[in-house]
């Protein structure tokens, strides 16, 4: 990941964005091309602290076959991200860009056992029913054993030992805080959930800073 250093995070900054989004696109090399799909994932750690992303494909999805524990994987993680237009500069020559957070996680993945695979749906359903609080959380033992059984058969679960953490968190932290307030505020106008989640995090960079009197001019609604 190409990440210039003003927009980069540290590891743990990357590493707990990563968990608490919980969902990215991992991707191999078949031998030909990159073999990619989209996939919930969970992060833990193994006992001397290195991270493990844990997370399953379909048995019939090609990166099944391709989990040999040995071959390096990418798993990216997007969060928000935001167009900005020029014209929400207070300063002139100024050029259109975007806002985003991205983090990626590159390791060897190998194959769960059936020891492991019902552990790690029981630990992936259980944090993302943990959002949906105060609903009581679904469990498997709401299933009917064969019906899970089955369901379990149909997939197989992988892990990637993380051997390397990168992140891209461009929120402007190289502009001038005039125009770094300007576009927080216009972005705060915008009626996308993304672009308003880009804002708050370019408030919490610089909270002391006068947001409602930087609003830019020329900021349509969505």
């Amino acid at each position: 990941m190409y990440t210039p250093p003003m927009f980069q995070p540290d590891r743990a900054a990357s590493l707990g964005f990563a968990q608490a989004r919980g969902f990215g696109t991992v991707c191999a090399w078949n031998g030909n091309k990159p073999v990619a799909s989209s996939v919930p994932f969970v992060l833990a750690s193994a006992d001397d602290g290195t991270p493990l992303a844990a997370f399953h494909v379909a048995r019939g999805n090609p990166l099944a076959g391709l989990a040999d524990g040995t071959s390096s994987w990418l798993l990216a993680v997007n969060g928000a991200d935001a167009y900005v237009s020029a014209d929400w500069y207070l300063s002139p020559d100024q050029v259109p860009t975007w806002l985003y957070q991205a983090v990626h996680l590159t390791g060897v993945v190998r194959k769960l056992s059936d020891s492991e695979l019902g552990p790690h749906l029981e630990l992936l359903s259980a944090k993302f029913e943990n959002w949906l609080a105060p609903k009581t959380p679904w469990t498997s033992s709401k299933m009917a054993a064969a019906r899970l059984d089955a369901l379990k058969k149909a997939i197989v679960g992988l892990v990637m030992t993380v051997e390397e953490v990168e992140g891209s968190f461009k929120l402007n932290q190289h502009k001038s805080d005039v125009d770094h307030a300007a576009i927080a505020s216009a972005l705060m106008q915008r009626h996308d959930e993304a672009a308003q989640t880009i804002a708050k995090e370019m408030v919490a960079l610089r909270p002391h800073l006068d947001y409602k009197s930087s609003t830019p001019v020329s900021v349509s609604a969505d």
